[in-house]
């Protein structure tokens, strides 16, 4: 089930929106000041990547609250409601709830990225 929801989710649009986050993360890798970010970047194409059979785990501490902190106020907010918005929407239907559960889990990695590791559940 997971293989077949990662497929209609990369021909859906995950696809697009994973090489959106790696162009992303190489433009903000460009700087010394923008690696950190764009690290985060790439964490999150590869969550978008396929995001089925996988979770978000916080390891987290006092250096990663900080940077959350300031990544929340600046740029997390507004990238965890668009996840927000397009999770409600698919969850309209019966058959996009998976798709809009998976859109909640993208939301909770942008509100708050440092500190989270991506696992695959057995």
């Amino acid at each position: 089930m997971r293989l077949l929801g990662n497929i209609l989710w990369l021909i859906l649009g995950g696809l697009v929106l994973s090489v959106g986050w790696a162009i992303v993360g190489l433009v903000l890798c460009v700087s010394i000041i923008g690696i950190p970010l764009g690290l985060q970047a790439f964490k999150m194409a590869e969550l978008t990547l396929s995001p089925f059979g996988r979770t978000v785990v916080y390891r987290g501490g006092v250096g990663s609250t900080l940077v959350n902190l300031v990544w929340l106020v600046f740029v997390g907010v507004w990238m965890a409601i668009g996840y927000v918005l397009a999770g409600f929407a698919n969850c309209i239907t019966i058959i996009g709830i998976p798709f809009g559960i998976q859109s909640f889990k993208m939301a909770k990695l942008a509100l708050w990225p440092f500190g989270a590791d991506i696992v695959t559940i057995r």
